[in-house]
């Protein structure tokens, strides 16, 4: 039985004398999360370790708010195993701060311990240092977060599995390399799911090379056959998911979706920047940012620059990247622009990053306004 007042307990004691405001800070593992509350005024209020189940959770916020009256709490790893903690802060009404790790300089100095880590995650929140809100993950993007995991993997091990098919052709007998040559990818993948194990060869007639060759035959055959089997499989996985994604987005993000170039992985991938929270962006300069398509400045002294931000959600800049190709390939306006700016003496590459800018600042006001109709928001490129 936990010795800790459950959340009810607290709520009903007396209030006799008042208890101070204060954050509190987490710091998440697997089966344990070790929870420390600080002050407003920074005094160190106390420390504990609780499991990471439904009660331990309620118990954790149960003793912090026997402490101080939290309203704030910086938590780490909120997107995996800080996220049911998360979630259940956020249901009892406390604002949820995810808290990166803690300073180099102050670790190297007090060391490493979760008590540490905890009360570093408060005083990361009190301090100001922490001030992202985290996301809910509770919504429809959480599904589509799932969704295109499932799908990402599928698509991975599918294209591993056809360079290995590809891989024994390469080595393969030549009447047998030869009757599938010529073939496209899939009627190549489909032969091969049907082809029929060669009739075994005459054991008293045969020279020992020739029980050689028919082994390896039999072996080429079996591991085409296998693989191409789980080729289908695998794409049938992948096309389910997809499935889901679509009608998902078209439910949740219908304008975002019906825009060009923008197809269920590239409109999941932006979405998962924003979480099902995304008031917790309050710009489209933040949202960019969050991409990794938003410049950096770069300057000192007499030299004035920027340089290319190597930062953000990689999958969300690679999303981005993906829709200006499409774009480029379809979209008029699109080529027009790139010719328009590539007159200017501006190069193909520079250009893809403007573009990528602008299709953030697209992204985000559909995002933030998902039912509003294709035509209100669409954003034509300008010259930079």
């Amino acid at each position: 039985m936990s010795l800790s007042p459950s959340l009810s307990e607290v709520k009903t004691q007396p209030a006799t004398t008042a208890l101070p405001a204060a954050v509190l800070g987490i710091d998440t593992h697997r089966d344990v999360n070790t929870a420390a509350v600080v002050a407003a005024n920074g005094a160190f209020l106390g420390c504990r370790e609780f499991p990471t189940s439904g009660t331990g959770c309620t118990d954790l916020l149960g003793w912090a708010m026997t402490l101080g009256r939290v309203t704030r709490a910086g938590v780490e790893c909120t997107g995996s195993y800080g996220a049911s903690v998360s979630r259940m802060l956020q249901a009892r009404g406390i604002e949820v701060i995810e808290v990166n790790q803690p300073d180099k300089r102050e670790r190297r100095n007090r060391g490493k311990t979760d008590a540490v880590d905890a009360e570093a995650a408060a005083r990361a929140v009190l301090s100001g240092r922490a001030t992202a809100t985290a996301k809910t993950g509770d919504g429809p993007v959480e599904a589509l977060r799932m969704l295109k995991m499932v799908r990402d993997s599928a698509v991975h091990a599918r294209t591993k599995a056809i360079n290995q098919l590809k891989a024994i052709l390469v080595t393969a007998k030549p009447d047998l390399r030869e009757s599938l040559s010529g073939l496209g990818a899939k009627t190549l993948i489909r032969r091969c799911s049907t082809l029929e194990e060669p009739p075994a060869a005459n054991a008293s007639g045969a020279t020992p090379a020739s029980h050689a060759d028919s082994a390896a035959v039999v072996a080429t055959v079996y591991s085409l056959r296998v693989l191409a089997t789980r080729i289908l499989g695998l794409t049938r996985e992948a096309d389910d998911a997809e499935k889901q994604m679509t009608t998902l987005l078209s439910q949740h993000a219908p304008a975002l979706i019906a825009r060009t170039g923008i197809g269920p992985d590239s409109a999941t991938a932006l979405l998962l920047v924003a979480g099902d929270n995304p008031d917790r962006i309050h710009t489209e300069a933040s949202f960019a940012a969050l991409c990794g398509v938003s410049p950096v400045e770069a300057s000192s002294g007499n030299t004035q620059r920027r340089r290319l931000n190597r930062g953000g959600d990689r999958r969300a800049n690679a999303a981005l990247y993906r829709i200006v190709l499409s774009r480029l390939r379809w979209d008029t306006r699109t080529q027009e622009y790139m010719t328009r700016r590539v007159a200017q003496g501006r190069t193909r590459r520079e250009v893809i990053r403007c573009l990528k800018r602008y299709i953030a600042r697209e992204a985000f006001t559909l995002i933030t306004a998902p039912h509003v109709p294709p035509a209100a928001t669409t954003a034509r490129p300008q010259a930079a």
